[in-house]
Parts: structure tokens; sequence; C-alpha cells
């Protein structure tokens, strides 16, 4: 058995690789025109091909990269509204963190860096479920599936880059709509339970009447409804 800092994985290496690979290539695929979308939009923005695949390479947050190159674009370069948009819109990486920490805690400091740079919502939707099916949680499982899914984005992204240089009006083809397939792709799955159902029929439902009526902040009442609705059904089930 493959030891990690004191954490024993009852799968072998090759076991797990594979595992991480089937489970995260699915999602990682997914996103290929998300970031096709990001390469090109860096090049519109007015950034070179190099910073263009710098970003992706540094930052590594999709969301996180379309906002500060909205800002960039509009005029909006201030670093301090960039790294203030971008901070807010990655805040979700906090909860990840919360539910891995206690996980982690105990691995080298190496470790814990190469996890969190590699922690993006994909990787803990699978890390998350795989946690779930085996009873523990797997570093190597973590880092594989993430190092995947930076691969992949980092390829499309430089794809972005190449047809953006040869073409105009990519942004115009519908990859944003990568980005709303992707979410539904990690939920999906993820739905077992009534309260976890009625959280996201609830959140879903909301997010379009605020849309509608334009309600600001929508998406983020929305969520936070949805969560409350769930929260409440499991602890009345629980009761």
């Amino acid at each position: 058995m493959d030891k990690i800092s004191g954490t024993f994985e009852t799968r072998s290496s090759g076991s797990t690789l594979r595992s991480a690979i089937l489970d995260i290539l699915p999602l990682a695929l997914a996103v290929v025109p998300w970031g096709i979308l990001c390469g090109s939009l860096a090049l519109q923005s007015g950034l070179t091909s190099l910073q263009a695949q710098f970003m992706s390479l540094v930052v590594f947050a999709g969301a996180a990269q379309l906002a500060a190159l909205g800002l960039i674009s509009g005029g909006g370069g201030n670093p301090v509204a960039i790294l203030g948009s971008t901070a807010v819109v990655s805040s979700r990486h906090l909860l990840y963190s919360a539910v891995f920490r206690p996980d982690v805690l105990a691995l080298p400091l190496r470790w814990r860096l190469s996890l969190a740079f590699l922690l993006t919502d994909e990787m803990f939707a699978v890390t998350a479920a795989h946690k779930h099916r085996t009873g523990y949680f797997s570093p190597l499982y973590a880092l594989i599936s993430g190092l995947v899914f930076y691969l992949v984005w980092n390829l499309s992204t430089l794809t972005g880059i190449v047809l953006g240089s040869l073409f105009t009006g990519i942004e115009h083809l519908g990859f944003d709509f990568a980005i709303a397939v992707t979410f539904i792709a990690m939920v999906v799955p993820a739905i077992d339970t009534r309260p976890r159902l009625a959280a996201v029929l609830v959140s879903a439902l909301l997010s379009v009447v605020c849309q509608m009526l334009q309600v600001p902040q929508g998406l983020l009442w929305a969520s936070l409804i949805g969560m409350t609705v769930g929260y409440l059904l499991s602890k009345n089930k629980e009761a």
C-alpha cells in the first residue's frame, strides 16, 4: 500500500491513477470550449499570446480569468479592482478548502500547497465523490485529477490563443455555454437526496426569477436561499 504522510491508500497507485483520470476526464473535456473562450478573449483584451497562456498557467481559474479579462478589456485594469473582483468570484474555494481541511492537515507542506493550487470546482467534485464512495480521502487521487484538469485547461487555452490569432469573432460561437454545462455535469450526479434536490430546484428557479426581475446579486441570493432550504430539510429529516 502507498503511504503519503501517514495516510494509507487502500487501493494500488495504478488503480487510483486510472480512477482519477477517468473520473475527471469528462469534466475536463467539458471545459475545453471555456478554455478556448478564455484564450481568445485574452488576446482581444490586449494581452500577448505569452501573457494569455501565462495567465492560465498561474491563475488557473476560469471564472476569475473571465472576470479579470472583462475588467481589462473594459478599461478597468486597476490591479486593486482586478484582485478584488477575482477574490469575490473565487471565494467559493474557501468552502472547498474547509471541507478538505481535516484530510490534508497531516500532509507535508508541499502536498498542501500543490492540492491548494490545483483545487477547482471540478477537482473538488470528483475528489469528494471518491471519498464518499471509498470512505477515505486520497491525496494521490486529488493530485492526479487536479493535474489532468490543469493540463487540459491549459491546452484548451492554447487552442483558443491560436484560433484567436487566426480568426475573429470566436466569442460569438456560443462557447460560453460550456460554463453552464460544466456546472450542470458536476451538480446532477450529486443529487442523491430529497434535500439536495430541493436545494437545486429552489436555486435554479429563483435564479431565473431574479434574472427576469433584474434583482441585484440575484444569483447569490438564489444560491443562499437554495442552500438554506436544503439545510432545513436535512435537519428536519434527522430530527
